[in-house]
C-alpha cells in the first residue's frame, strides 16, 4: 500500500533536482563520499566509517536535534534498520516490512511503503528490518513473508516483487539487501526452522533470478536458471539425510570485498541444535563439521560459486552462528585483511585474499566452550562444555545441563561494529551473557521450531551486560571497554573527528572518544536503540541520524536478561542532529 502526502511530494518534485540514476561506480565510492548514504554499512565493506570531521571531539557535545520522524501507528517493535540518505531524501525501513521516504530538511514524509503480510509469517526474532539498498531509480528491501521488492525511489511505487523462499516453511527475510555489479543479493531467515540457508542473485532491473548458492553441503547450486555446481561434498560432514533440513541462514546479509570481488557471507547454526543428532556431539575428526554451517564464505559476485571459506565454530552445539560481518581492512603494513567478531566470543583476522585463518582473541571475558583457538583456527573444545546427550540420560528426554558462556545470543550479536582509519581500531558492542542450555530429541516437521534445546539466559555481571570494546586488530589487546547496564543491540559507527557514535537499550545516542572510551555527548530518545547510525553533510554542515525503537530478540528470548529489561518502552522514532549553525559555520 502507498500513502503519499501530496502537497509535500508536489513541492518537492519542482524544487528537488531529478534523480540521477545511482551506478555501480556511486557504490563503491560510497565509503569516501560524504554527500550521502547510498549503502548498508556506509560502504559495502561495511566499515561504518564517515571521513567527516567537522562535528569532533571538540564540539560534538554541542550537538542538538534538528527533526524527528514518528514511525507512528500500532506497529512499534525493535526499529533496527540503516537510513539511506540521497537526493534529499532519508530512506527509513520499519517494523512490519514498511519503508519510509522522509524529506531531509524538514522531516516531513514524501512516501510510504506498507508490505502486505500473510497470515502466518514466522519470524524468529520479532518483525523488524534492518534496512534497504539503492541502485539506478529504484531502492530495495526484504519483506517478512520472504519477498525482496524493487520501488521507485521518487514514487515508492513498486517495480518488482519477487519471492525469495516459501514463508510457510519457515522462511522469512530482514536483512539489507546487498549490491554489486547491478545485481541484489540477498540471503534468508529462519534457521529456527529446519531451512537451508541461501544466497541468490538477482538482475536489478528486472527482478529475475541469476544465480543461487546453498550453505549446506548436498545442495546445488543454480546459475542462469540451470544447475551449476554442487555445495561442498555430500555426507562428508553431515549424517544421512539431515543436510536436507541442515539450517545455516544467510540471514544478516553480506558484504563486498571490491579487491579481491568477493562477496562475503556468513551461514547461521546448524539444524538442529541438539549437536548428538548430526554426529557432532563426540566427532571431532571433521566429519561432524556440518560445512558450511556457523561459516563464512566467500563468494564470486558474477557465479556464486564458492571461492572459500572459514568455519568459526564447527561441531556448532550452542547456537553460535557465524553469520556476523566481515570487514574488510588494510593493517598499518598494507596487508588486507578481514575483521570479523563471532557470536561464539572470538574475535578473527582472515586474508582477504583467500580468507585463511590469520588469528583469534576472545572479546568476552567469559568463554566456557573453548579454551582458545589453535594455529589452524579450529576451536580447542571444552568437551564437558557441551550439552549432554539425551540418548544417555535415564529418561531419555533431557541431557545434561551445562552453563555456557556467551549464551546463545552471542558475545556479539547481528549488532554491526564499526572499524576506524583514524585509530586502526575495531569497535564492537558485545554483551556478557551466559546460560543454562541442555538438549532434547527433536524430529523435524516442516513450518515448526526445529531446535532440540532448551536454555535460560543469565547475566554474568551484576553491574553491566553490555559492552562497548575498542579492539586492535593486530594484537586483539582491548584499548578500552565501554560498560552499560543493558544489553548493546545496534550499530556502532565512527569517524575521522575522533568520534565513536551508538545507542542503548535505555533510549540514549552516545558519542565517545575513539581513543579513550570517555563520553562527550549524550541524548534521550525516548526508546531504546537498537538501529544503526549515519552521518552527511550538505550545505557545509554535517548531520547525524539514528532510528530509535526497542525490540529484536533480547525481549523474546532473554530469559533472566530479558525480565530485567521489561521497563523499556518501545518506540519508533527518526532522530536527526547537527550543531547549531553558528558552530557549524565556525569550522
Amino acid at each position: 500500500m502507498n500513502r503519499f502526502v501530496a502537497a509535500v511530494s508536489a513541492a518537492l518534485m519542482l524544487a528537488a533536482p531529478a534523480y540521477a540514476g545511482i551506478t555501480e561506480e556511486d557504490l563503491a565510492g560510497d565509503s569516501a563520499s560524504t554527500g550521502d548514504v547510498l549503502t548498508n554499512g556506509m560502504g559495502r565493506d561495511l566499515q561504518r566509517f564517515s571521513p567527516l570531521t567537522l562535528i569532533n571531539k571538540d564540539n560534538v557535545g554541542k550537538m542538538v536535534p534538528v527533526w524527528a520522524f514518528s514511525l507512528g501507528g500500532e506497529k512499534q517493535r525493535g526499529q533496527e534498520t540503516q537510513p539511506l540518505v540521497h537526493d534529499g531524501i532519508m530512506y527509513i525501513t520499519g517494523s512490519y516490512s514498511r519503508l519510509y521516504a522522509i524529506d531531509v530538511h524538514t522531516g516531513k514524509e514524501v512516501w510510504q511503503f506498507d508490505a502486505r503480510l500473510p497470515e502466518g509469517i514466522l519470524p524468529c526474532c520479532d518483525v523488524i528490518n534492518r534496512g534497504a539498498a539503492i541502485y539506478g531509480d529504484n531502492i530495495y528491501f526484504g519483506t517478512l513473508d520472504a519477498r525482496i521488492v524493487a520501488l521507485n525511489l521518487k514514487t515508492g511505487d513498486v517495480v518488482w516483487n519477487k519471492k525469495i523462499a516459501e514463508y510457510k516453511e519457515g522462511y522469512s527475510y530482514t536483512a539489507a539487501p546487498l549490491i554489486v555489479n547491478g545485481l541484489v543479493i540477498t540471503g534468508n531467515s529462519g534457521g529456527e526452522f529446519g531451512i537451508v540457508g541461501e544466497v541468490q542473485a538477482r538482475n536489478a532491473e528486472t527482478g529475475e533470478l541469476v544465480w543461487t548458492r546453498p550453505t549446506i553441503e548436498g545442495h546445488m547450486g543454480t546459475l542462469n536458471g540451470k544447475e551449476s555446481t554442487m555445495t561442498g561434498t555430500l555426507n562428508a560432514s553431515w549424517p544421512g539425510d539431515l543436510w536436507k533440513t541442515g539450517g545455516g541462514a544467510t540471514w544478516l546479509g553480506g558484504s563486498y570485498d571490491i579487491e579481491t570481488n568477493t562477496i562475503v557471507f556468513g551461514a547461521g547454526n546448524p539444524a538442529p541444535w541438539n549437536s548428538w543428532l548430526r554426529n557432532a556431539g563426540d566427532k571431532n575428526d571433521g566429519t561432524g563439521d556440518n560445512l558450511y554451517a556457523a561459516s563464512r564464505l566467500g563468494l564470486d559476485p558474477a557465479t556464486g560459486e564458492i571461492k572459500w571459506h572459514y568455519q568459526t565454530t564447527p561441531r556448532e552445539g550452542w547456537d553460535y552462528d557465524g553469520v556476523n560481518e566481515v570487514v574488510a581492512f588494510t593493517d598499518k603494513d598494507g596487508n588486507k585483511k578481514f575483521g570479523t567478531a563471532d557470536r561464539n566470543g572470538f574475535f578473527y583476522v582472515l586474508n582477504r585474499e583467500d580468507g585463511k585463518f590469520l588469528n583469534a582473541w576472545p572479546f568476552v571475558k567469559d568463554i566456557t566452550w573453548a579454551k582458545g583457538i589453535d594455529e589452524n583456527g579450529r576451536p580447542i573444545y571444552n568437551e564437558e562444555n557441551r550439552p549432554g546427550n539425551p540418548a544417555g540420560a535415564a529418561d531419555g528426554a533431557k541431557g545434561e545441563v551445562v552453563f555456557a558462556s556467551p549464551s546463545f545470543l552471542g558475545g556479539k550479536n547481528w549488532m554491526p561494529m564499526a572499524y576506524s582509519r583514524h585509530t586502526g581500531l575495531f569497535y564492537v558492542p558485545s554483551n556478557e551473557w551466559g546460560m543454562d542450555i541442555w538438549n532434547e530429541p527433536i524430529t523435524y516437521k516442516k513450518g515448526a521450531a526445529y531446535l532440540g534445546a532448551g536454555f535460560t539466559i543469565k547475566p554474568n555481571y551484576e553491574d553491566h551486560i553490555g559492552s562497548l570494546k575498542a579492539i586492535d586488530p593486530a594484537t586483539g589487546e582491548w584499548k578500552w571497554e565501554y560498560k552499560n547496564e543493558a544489553p548493546l543491540w545496534g550499530g556502532v559507527m565512527t569517524t575521522a573527528g575522533g568520534l565513536v557514535f551508538f545507542g542503548t537499550p535505555e533510549g540514549e545516542f552516545k558519542a565517545l572518544d575513539d581513543e579513550t572510551g570517555k563520553e562527550l555527548f549524550s541524548f534521550q530518545t525516548g526508546s531504546g536503540i537498537v538501529g544503526q547510525p549515519v552521518t552527511w553533510d550538505e550545505n557545509g554542515e554535517q548531520y547525524v541520524a539514528v532510528v530509535s525503537g526497542w525490540g529484536g530478540a533480547v525481549p523474546l528470548w532473554g530469559g533472566e536478561v530479558a525480565n530485567k529489561v521489561n521497563y523499556l518502552n518501545q518506540g519508533g522514532m527518526v532522530w536527526v542532529f547537527k550543531l547549531p549553525k553558528e558552530l557549524a559555520m565556525a569550522n
